[in-house]
């Protein structure tokens, strides 16, 4: 099993609680180095706009579903999300 960093996802806590949102589901596509968050389950988006800084914010009926966040691992004050419970299927 690999190893996680507990103290880099203890420090997003107090960014994480303070989402509008109940839930949050997260996936990384590494080959893409592509970050997926929704925040409602399931997403259906029927409209997006992308921002100047390469984040996708999609919609469902004017409310904010989710983000899509281009070039994840290049931002600055990343966490490294290799093997963080991803499966290899």
């Amino acid at each position: 099993m690999a190893s996680i960093n507990v103290k880099e996802l203890i420090d997003l806590t107090p960014v994480l609680v303070n989402i509008p949102y109940n839930h949050l589901w997260s996936s990384y596509d590494e080959e893409a180095d592509v970050l997926y968050l929704n925040f409602k389950k399931p997403c259906n988006a029927d409209d997006s706009e992308l921002t100047d800084d390469d984040v996708i914010i999609r919609y469902e009926q004017g409310e904010v579903v989710g983000i899509t966040i281009l070039h994840a691992s290049k931002r600055e004050g990343k966490i490294n999300p290799i093997n963080m419970g991803r499966s290899n299927s």
